[in-house]
């Protein structure tokens, strides 16, 4: 089923006005509302308070007169985002933008498709998503797939992974299992550390496992974590050619990733910065202050919710296939709760600026 009229169908239809005296429907346009499940108390009260106001501004941009925002706080925690949920039901919208969490999200699912109320979220836990629950954070595998095609159309075959042994390392295993099975290619070589592991035995132990050698390593880890793996992995004896490192998109935001020989020329994948420039800039004159990146999130979630609630029942509206523009790039949605970005590919330089070396694709096309 396309997605849109998926959503349409979770969300229901609004009432038609009725002339008393002729009894025939009134054309005057129903608003139609959207519930923003925010933490608007609390710890995350500055950041809830920021993506109200870039939900706000996309429907501004967008000129939707006939949707209302109801704000609903969650105070950050489960059983707040499970009692806004509820809230919105109540209050009639057609559907839920937020919460900020993946348990909050968790919390809020099963209230709302109890009320058939979908939910476009902000995690970035593709775990959460499903059926009527669309999650639009950039995602571990969002990132995998992109950088390992890229590294694919350089000759990559036989792909190796170090990363610490939590949440986000494991997302980013899972990943690459999924896309070498996807692709036909060998089972990659995964080491996953705990968090006092030296880079030099993490490497050593990668170079045990990969017998024949590797063509490509993604690293999982950050900052000066990964600077010493990947400083390490050259004398931990992979044959030569070494393997091309990789990254991803947190990469992106220290600058001192190419204080590191080993990592220069390192490929990660992240949103083109030229969406999310042009977006901060109509922010800040809005606003007067500099958004934080989870407002570019709420602004896509909120765009996205206003073109599902203002699409008439019966009408198919766009299918699968339509991209929409958002602030980290192209998305598409899925029906069974999937998303589709966009994403452009950077290689490490030494001055510390990422140099784009592929721009961002279409959803769903070759290379994305």
């Amino acid at each position: 089923m396309p997605v849109l009229a998926a959503l349409v169908a979770l969300a229901g239809c609004g009432q038609q006005a009725t002339s008393v005296a002729s009894r025939q429907p009134l054309q005057e346009p129903v608003r139609s509302r959207i519930a923003l499940l925010l933490p608007l108390t609390g710890p995350q009260a500055p950041l809830g308070a920021s993506m109200q106001q870039a939900a706000e501004l996309a429907l501004f941009e967008r000129g939707n007169r006939a949707v209302d925002f109801l704000p609903m706080d969650t105070g950050g925690t489960t059983s707040g985002a499970a009692a806004a949920a509820r809230q919105a039901s109540t209050a009639g919208a057609r559907i839920i933008v937020g919460p900020l969490t993946a348990s909050e999200t968790s919390a809020a699912s099963g209230p709302a498709r109890a009320a058939r109320i979908p939910i476009i979220a902000f995690t970035n836990d593709a775990a959460q998503a499903g059926p009527g629950v669309w999650t639009l954070g950039v995602t571990p595998a969002q990132q995998v797939r992109r950088v390992m095609g890229a590294a694919q159309g350089q000759g990559a075959r036989r792909f190796g992974l170090v990363a610490p042994d939590d949440a986000f390392g494991r997302a980013l295993a899972a990943a690459m299992r999924a896309e070498a099975s996807t692709w036909g290619l060998t089972d990659p070589v995964i080491v996953l550390h705990g968090a006092r592991a030296s880079a030099g035995s993490v490497a050593q132990d990668l170079a045990a496992r990969s017998q024949g050698g590797l063509d490509a390593v993604m690293i999982g880890s950050t900052g000066s974590a990964a600077r010493s793996i990947a400083a390490a992995l050259g004398p931990a004896g992979f044959s030569e050619p070494s393997p091309r490192i990789l990254g991803h998109a947190l990469w992106g935001q220290d600058a001192g990733m190419g204080q590191e020989v080993a990592l220069q020329g390192a490929l990660f994948a992240a949103p083109d910065p030229s969406s999310r420039a042009r977006f901060d800039a109509r922010y800040e004159g809005a606003f007067g202050q500099r958004p934080p990146r989870l407002a570019g999130i709420a602004y896509d979630a909120a765009g996205v919710a206003a073109r599902v609630v203002l699409t008439p029942r019966g009408q198919m509206g766009p299918n699968t296939g339509e991209v929409f523009d958002g602030v980290d790039g192209p998305i598409r949605l899925q029906p069974d709760g999937g998303v589709q970005r966009g994403l452009a590919v950077f290689s490490i330089e030494a001055s510390g600026e990422p140099r784009m070396v592929e721009s961002a694709p279409q959803p769903g096309g070759a290379g994305s």
